[in-house]
């Protein structure tokens, strides 16, 4: 069973991730992993804390001479901005610590400030932020490469690029090529595949920046080389569908998600939302005339490329602070101002691809199975072959 947990918050030491299941003799490749989490540090409308930290994957446990051993692995993420807060968030409640606390008492709308600070009885929803913030991302994109290399193993891939920032998106469809070279690309902008279309999303992040506020936008995550059949239609909690969307959904910001052109089906008619079912001879395979469902029929994978998209909502964060109850003396107040982003789209897109290849590979593994690399693969190649045979 591929399961996976971090820890660690925004200023603390260092965030952890935790992953369990991967068969043995995986190989790892750490620049890989240290790339994605350069990766989900880039795009335009970052913020200061960018310039801080240099994320990167420091393995504890579970990897020896460059591949899995079949134990837990442990990943260390060094927070570089803890010096700046060490004596606000101390292990111990040393003397002097409660003069240097960092107290945010002045909630900011549409974070989790005020709900987490009423759950935990805290009158000071620091410690609620430091969690819930995206920093903890890092540690979810540093499994996800642990799940990609997996996949890749199997000839699959997870990329993503962005279509929509603010009120600007991309009204083209995206090819497989395009999308790889915008994530190749670590110089691009906003990870859009269309230049006009991007400069038109810069302006976006550009008025929001002068205005004080923040934008929002959608990222699209698409998998190639997926065989059908992952995932189930037998139960409820089986269903692929359903685990992407709340993958996808628990990303910090991600306020709807969808699958393939679901959200243009609910508004058609059923003549032009499915996809027509044919048979090349030479490949041995069912293929469909579109990919209207975005890769997945039933719950289950049907062999076309998995399309997910994330909506993110413009970060809680302003610079321009809405009202907000302080929450001691609950008076008015102008909502705290953390050191933030402008845009975070580019970088949710970079979790979502972690969160969906974490759920893709964990599908494969439940399919496949194998305590080692080479038994996951003898099971993989016989399931081609009755693909073949079929």
């Amino acid at each position: 069973m591929l399961r996976f947990f971090t820890a660690g918050e925004s200023h603390g030491q260092a965030l952890v991730a935790w992953m369990s299941g991967l068969p043995a003799g995986m190989p790892v490749d750490l620049a890989f992993v240290d790339r994605e989490l350069h990766r989900r540090q880039l795009g335009f409308g970052r913020g200061g804390r960018q310039r801080i930290e240099k994320d990167r994957a420091d393995v504890l446990a579970g990897v020896r001479h460059g591949r899995t051993i079949g134990a837990p692995i442990a990943i260390r993420i060094e927070n570089r901005d803890w010096p700046n807060w060490e004596k606000a968030l101390p292990i111990e409640d040393v003397e002097g610590a409660e003069d240097a606390r960092k107290t945010l008492t002045a909630p900011r709308p549409g974070h989790a400030d005020l709900a987490g600070a009423l759950k935990f009885n805290f009158h000071d929803a620091r410690y609620v932020l430091e969690r819930a913030s995206a920093r903890e991302t890092a540690g979810r994109v540093a499994a996800g490469a642990l799940a990609k290399l997996l996949l890749r193993e199997f000839g699959v891939r997870v990329l993503s690029h962005t279509i929509g920032v603010g009120r600007v998106k991309l009204e083209r469809a995206a090819r497989w090529e395009d999308i790889e070279i915008v994530c190749e690309n670590l110089e691009s902008p906003l990870r859009c595949v269309d230049d006009e279309t991007e400069g038109r999303m810069k302006a976006e992040v550009d008025h929001a920046l002068r205005a004080g506020d923040s934008v929002g936008g959608i990222f699209e995550v698409v998998a190639r080389g997926l065989p059908p059949g992952l995932g189930s239609h037998a139960q409820w909690d089986e269903k692929l569908d359903g685990r992407l969307a709340q993958a996808v959904m628990s990303i910090q910001a991600v306020k709807a998600v969808e699958i393939g052109e679901g959200v243009a089906a609910a508004s058609s008619p059923g003549s032009e939302v499915q996809d027509e079912i044919a048979y090349d001879a030479g490949k041995k395979r069912f293929h469909r005339s579109a990919n209207r469902a975005g890769g997945l029929e039933g719950g289950i994978t049907n062999g076309e490329d998995l399309v997910v998209r994330g909506y993110l909502k413009p970060i809680s964060t302003l610079r321009r602070p809405l009202l907000s109850a302080d929450l001691v003396t609950k008076e008015r107040v102008k909502a705290a101002y953390e050191r933030s982003d402008v845009c975070v789209v580019p970088a949710g897109g970079v979790a979502g691809e972690a969160m969906v290849a974490f759920v893709l590979a964990a599908a494969l593994l439940e399919k496949f199975g194998g305590d080692s690399i080479e038994e996951t693969r003898r099971n993989y190649d016989g399931y081609q072959r009755q693909l073949d045979e079929f």
